[in-house]
C-alpha cells in the first residue's frame, strides 16, 4: 500500500500543460489517406453540398441562406450550397481560437504553440462506475459535481463537457448539469443543449458566471455544440444553438455523428464523406447567421457492426475515418481546428481491452494532427463515464503529447563528437550531453516503472490501483479558486428555476391538451 502515500489529498495546481511552448516542433504528419484521397473527398463534399444540398428546417436561417447566395434544392426545406459560397465561409473561419477558464491560466489556445493536443472529457454518458466500489450505476446530478473535481486536476484535460444526470427532470437535465459544473471548476465548460428551449438558459448561466454578456464576450467560458441530424439535415435547435451562441461570442463545435452503415455508407470513405460536407455545411450557416464566430470541425464518427447493429467507436474502421477526417478537415487539409474521440471504448469495462482500443485510437488521431481529443473517462461507446478511467487517460494523453513531437536529428542531439570517437567498453553515462538531457525525458505518474521486488512489496499494485487513489484524492480535493460567488450562484439556481417552470411547464400542458383530446 505505499504507493497510496504518493499522492495527497490537495487542492490542484493551476494547470500549465496548455502554455504556448518555447521551441515548439513539428509533429509527423501520419497519413491514413495521403494528399489524393483528401483532395478527392474534399471535391466529392464540395459537389455534395453544391449539387445535393441540405436540409435545413429552420424558416429564418433558410431564407437568411437564400439571400446570401445559397440556391433552392430539389425539395422543401433542401438547399444546395455553391462551391463559392462554401470556398468563402471557409477561407474567413478563425484558424485560432481560445477557449478560455475562469482565471487565464486556465486558458486553452488552439492551434497550440508546441503543434500538440488538448483534451476534454467524455459526455452524453448516462451511466456511472463508482471508483471505490467499481459498481455500476445510473449518472445522478450529484456526479457531476465529481466529475469537475476530479477533472480540474486532470493536467491534459481542458474543458469539461456536461454529462445526461438522473436525479432532474430529463427535460432540463443539462440546465441542471451545467449549473453544477460551471459552479466547480474553473475551467472551460462544453454546453450541450437538449432541447432548442434550453439553449437560451444554458447561455443565461455561462453568462452570470462569467460575470455579465461583455465579460463573456470578451472571456468566453463556454463553448457550444452545434450537431448534424446526419444525413445531411440541420434541426432548428442546432441552428439556434449556432446563432445564439454566435449572439454571445461562444465559439461553436461543429459536431458531426455519422454512423458507417446506418446513416453514412458502410465504408471508412463514406463516412469520411458525410462528415466532412457536414462540418462544411456548418461552417457555410455560421459564416452566414453567425459571422466571425470560431468553429471547431468535430467529427465523431462510428461504424455499426453489421452482425449485431451496435455502434463502435473504437473498432478499426472507425479509426481510420476519425483520424482521415481530421487529415482532410485539419492542418493537413481545410485548416480548421479539429475535435474527435481521442479516448474511448466498445467494453463496458475499465480493462485491458479498453486501454488498447483507446490507445491505439489516441495514437491514430494525434499523429493525424487533431487539436482536441475528446471521451476522457468514457466507455461502452461513450454511454459510461469512469474516473478511474479518467484518470487513465489523462496519463495517456501525456504520453501520446511525448510521443507525436519530432525528434530532433543533427549532430548535436546525436552526440556526434563523442560517439565519433568512443573508446572500447565506454560508455555515454557521465557524459555532458547526457547530463545537459537526462531531464527532458517523459516521465509518468500513473503508468508504472518499477522492477519485480518493488511491485511484489507494495501489494502488486499497478496503473488502475494508482489512478484509482489518485481519482479519489482528487475528487476529495478542495475546489480551486475563482468559481461563482454566492450572487452569482443564487442567480444561477434561479436561472435553473425559471428554465423547469418554463420547459417543463410547457411540456405537462402540452401531454394534458394531447390526454383531453
Amino acid at each position: 500500500m505505499a504507493r497510496r502515500s504518493r499522492i495527497k489529498a490537495q487542492a490542484p495546481k493551476p494547470a500549465t500543460a496548455f502554455r504556448q511552448a518555447e521551441n515548439p516542433r513539428p509533429r509527423p504528419d501520419f497519413q491514413f489517406g495521403g494528399d489524393d484521397a483528401r483532395a478527392h473527398i474534399t471535391k466529392r463534399a464540395f459537389d455534395l453540398l453544391a449539387d445535393h444540398g441540405v436540409a435545413v428546417v429552420h424558416p429564418g436561417a433558410y431564407d437568411a441562406m437564400l439571400k446570401a447566395g445559397a440556391k433552392k434544392g430539389a425539395v422543401a426545406s433542401r438547399l444546395r450550397l455553391p462551391r463559392e459560397m462554401v470556398r468563402a465561409a471557409l477561407a474567413a473561419t478563425p484558424k485560432q481560437v481560445t477557449l478560455c477558464g475562469k482565471t487565464p491560466t486556465r486558458d486553452v489556445h488552439l492551434p497550440r504553440g508546441d503543434n500538440g493536443f488538448i483534451m476534454r472529457t467524455g459526455t452524453g454518458g448516462h451511466g456511472f462506475i463508482d471508483p471505490t466500489s467499481r459498481a455500476y450505476r445510473n449518472m445522478d446530478i450529484t456526479d457531476v459535481q465529481t466529475i469537475a473535481r476530479l477533472a480540474n486536476g486532470l493536467d491534459q484535460v481542458g474543458f469539461i463537457a456536461h454529462p445526461f444526470a438522473y436525479g432532474v427532470h430529463e427535460l432540463t437535465s443539462d440546465i441542471h448539469g451545467v449549473s453544477q459544473l460551471i459552479a466547480h471548476t474553473d475551467k472551460h465548460i462544453w454546453l450541450q443543449p437538449y432541447n432548442v428551449e434550453n439553449v437560451e438558459y444554458l447561455i443565461k448561466i455561462a453568462t452570470v458566471a462569467a460575470g455579465g454578456e461583455e465579460a463573456l464576450r470578451a472571456r468566453p467560458i463556454a463553448s457550444t455544440i452545434m450537431c448534424s441530424f446526419t444525413p445531411l439535415e440541420f434541426k432548428v435547435m442546432d441552428i439556434e444553438a449556432l446563432i445564439q451562441s454566435g449572439r454571445a461570442g461562444l465559439p461553436v463545435h461543429a459536431c458531426s455523428l455519422p454512423s458507417a452503415g446506418g446513416t453514412a455508407p458502410l465504408s471508412v470513405a463514406g463516412n469520411v464523406l458525410m462528415a466532412v460536407a457536414e462540418i462544411m455545411a456548418m461552417v457555410t450557416l455560421a459564416h452566414v447567421l453567425a459571422p466571425g464566430t470560431p468553429v471547431i470541425a468535430t467529427p465523431l464518427m462510428f461504424t455499426l457492426d453489421m452482425a449485431t447493429g451496435q455502434a463502435l467507436q473504437a473498432c478499426p474502421e472507425s479509426l481510420q475515418a476519425k483520424a482521415l477526417a481530421v487529415e482532410v478537415l485539419g492542418r493537413q487539409g481545410l485548416g480548421l481546428i479539429t475535435h474527435t474521440y481521442g479516448m474511448g471504448s466498445d467494453t463496458p469495462d475499465s480493462d485491458h481491452q479498453s486501454m488498447a482500443e483507446r490507445m491505439a485510437l489516441g495514437q491514430s488521431v494525434a499523429m493525424s494532427g487533431v487539436d482536441i481529443m475528446g471521451g476522457v473517462g468514457q466507455l461502452e461507446c461513450a454511454t459510461v463515464f469512469c474516473p478511474v478511467q479518467a484518470v487513465l487517460d489523462d496519463e495517456a494523453g501525456g504520453y501520446l503529447r511525448a510521443l507525436i513531437q519530432k525528434p530532433v536529428i543533427n549532430d548535436e542531439t546525436m552526440n556526434w563528437d563523442q560517439a565519433s570517437q568512443i573508446g572500447i567498453g565506454a560508455h555515454f553515462l557521465d557524459a555532458p550531453h547526457t547530463l545537459a538531457n537526462c531531464r527532458s525525458q517523459y516521465r509518468p505518474e500513473i503508468f508504472q516503472r518499477v522492477g519485480r521486488d518493488d511491485y511484489e512489496k507494495g501489494e502488486r499494485m499497478g496503473a488502475w490501483e494508482a489512478a484509482r487513489d489518485k481519482a479519489l484524492h482528487l475528487i476529495a480535493a478542495d475546489l480551486p479558486k475563482g468559481l461563482p460567488d454566492a450572487d452569482q450562484v443564487k442567480e444561477i439556481a434561479d436561472v435553473v428555476a425559471t428554465a423547469d417552470k418554463h420547459i417543463i411547464g410547457a411540456a405537462q400542458q402540452v401531454s394534458g391538451k394531447r390526454e383531453i383530446v
